[in-house]
């Protein structure tokens, strides 16, 4: 499993409601169009591919981002998940 930061601008609103709504389903939401998705590289193609469904690649922007492994991860300011809460 591989972490993997998702991230989206959409220009339309109506759009940007349902590609909010699916990556809620699918990842852990980190700030309101930033995601984090943990998973295979397969099951993140999934996740991309049901994105493209939704998206207008013309006026659409969507990107993925590979975290590494071992790297440095830091945050300021509130928490996206509870205190008390992990991630397995």
């Amino acid at each position: 499993m591989s972490d993997y930061i998702i991230c989206y601008d959409i220009a339309n609103p109506r759009r940007l409601g349902r590609v909010h709504r699916a990556l809620k389903r699918l990842a852990t939401p980190l700030q309101y169009s930033v995601f984090l998705f943990t998973g295979s590289e397969q099951q993140l193609q999934r996740c991309l591919e049901q994105l493209a469904s939704i998206i207008d690649h013309r006026a659409d922007d969507l990107r993925a981002y590979p975290l590494p492994e071992r790297g440095l991860r830091y945050s300021q300011g509130p928490a996206a998940i509870p205190e008390g809460i992990f991630m397995a």
